[in-house]
């Protein structure tokens, strides 16, 4: 069955997943993981696209981004063919490193925003890589650092998410933790991953 093309129109939001073959890793070690970051915030910068949210897990990356005037496809096609030539150089391997092409499920309507924001910032502590909410506040490589204690990380657009959840940033701040925090509970949700979303 042929591919269905993808709705690459600008300012959509897209929740983008990104899988290593084989379900391998795709970050071996931190310099892995600051030779992604770096490529995603200078791509970032460059093409005007703004990230919403984003998290590295070793055999897959989620990204919530909001093209303005690269397509996705251009921006995605940069980011992992940059990655994969220097990580295959770096580990002297060869062949694919991606799972097919990435995964790009639209974000239709707001009420979606947020919950994608918590649903990706809690993948590490989900994925049992941090083992609470405090360790998730200073894991270097999710967005949730770069908003929670303004930890350098890929160019995520702070302030943007901080005015989701109120007008002055300390107060907001704390209102994003809360929001984050109270969804640990909900454990997996198959509806932010294709189902109630549009995916492409």
């Amino acid at each position: 069955m042929p591919r269905l093309p993808r709705l690459d129109i600008p300012d959509l939001i897209h929740h983008v997943i990104v899988r290593g073959i084989t379900r391998d890793k795709i970050f071996s070690d931190d310099a892995d993981r600051r030779n992604f970051t770096r490529r995603l915030h200078a791509l970032l910068r460059e093409t005007d696209t703004i990230c919403y949210a984003w998290a590295l897990i070793p055999n897959h990356v989620h990204i919530l981004l909001r093209p303005r005037r690269v397509p996705l496809s251009s921006f995605m096609r940069r980011l992992l063919t940059g990655y994969a030539v220097t990580h295959n150089k770096r580990h002297n391997r060869s062949g694919h490193l991606f799972q097919n092409r990435y995964k790009s499920i639209i974000c239709k309507e707001d009420i979606y925003l947020l919950e994608l924001i918590r649903y990706i910032h809690l993948n590490p502590l989900r994925a049992h890589f941090v083992p609470d909410m405090k360790s998730l506040d200073q894991y270097p490589w999710s967005g949730h650092a770069e908003i929670m204690v303004q930890q350098p990380g890929c160019g995520l657009d702070v302030e943007g998410v901080l005015s989701l959840f109120g007008q002055k940033a300390s107060a907001a701040r704390q209102e994003y933790r809360k929001f984050v925090a109270d969804g640990m509970e909900m454990g997996e949700r198959p509806e932010l991953v294709g189902g109630g979303l549009h995916s492409s």
